[in-house]
């Protein structure tokens, strides 16, 4: 398993290439979540949790924007206000941080949504909807990588930096869930313009 760093850097790259002639406010918000690697969405996703300080799975306007802010999303207030209302579609004066990051992934054809679903399902093989270092460890050998072999990393460290590839930076748990693992490809989706091609791309890096 190679990894998939090569399909990170095209999606990041096209991103930004895309980015100054999108004038879609929630099409630049995608842009420049993908634009910062494939966990970009979750990353906002995370942020705007931290910012729902009641828990209430919402955000008004205020949480909407220091959200934003502390993501590091430099946005006018014309156009903060505008995609506020944007994804405000039932003008409650708050958005429903689930709704917003499913809204602001990019589509996927099913074929594509198959391909992840039966990556998922290979790699949890005690189909608990999670995968841990022990699932990993059937299907990642874990002792060809350059670290484990230079000693600097044992071999449940070398999966769980693999295992973090998919996880928010900075905030592993060591499992990941099928949102995250979702989430993940969905981001590298969008730097393969072939249906056929991401198939092959992700039965490779999971052996199915």
């Amino acid at each position: 398993m190679a990894g998939a760093s090569p399909y990170e850097r095209e999606m990041s790259q096209k991103a930004l290439r895309l980015l100054p002639e999108t004038s879609d406010l929630i099409e630049r918000l995608r842009l420049k979540c993908l634009a910062r690697g494939a966990t970009g969405i979750k990353d906002l996703g995370r942020t705007f949790r931290m910012m729902d300080r009641d828990r209430s799975k919402k955000l008004d306007f205020d949480e909407f924007k220091k959200g934003i802010s502390n993501y590091g999303l430099d946005m006018e207030p014309n156009e903060l206000t505008n995609m506020f209302q944007a994804f405000d579609v039932d003008n409650t004066g708050k958005i429903n941080i689930r709704e917003f990051l499913v809204k602001l992934r990019p589509p996927l054809s099913i074929s594509r949504q198959t391909a992840i679903q039966k990556a998922f399902q290979t790699v949890d093989r005690t189909g608990d909807g999670v995968i841990t270092i022990d699932d990993l460890r059937r299907v990642y050998n874990a002792k060809q990588h350059p670290k484990y072999l230079n000693g600097e990393w044992s071999e449940d460290q070398t999966l769980r930096k693999f295992l973090e590839i998919f996880e928010t930076p900075d905030d592993p748990d060591g499992v990941v869930t099928y949102d995250e693992f979702y989430d993940y490809y969905v981001g590298l989706s969008s730097s393969i313009d072939n249906d056929a091609y991401f198939d092959v791309m992700v039965q490779k890096e999971w052996q199915i």
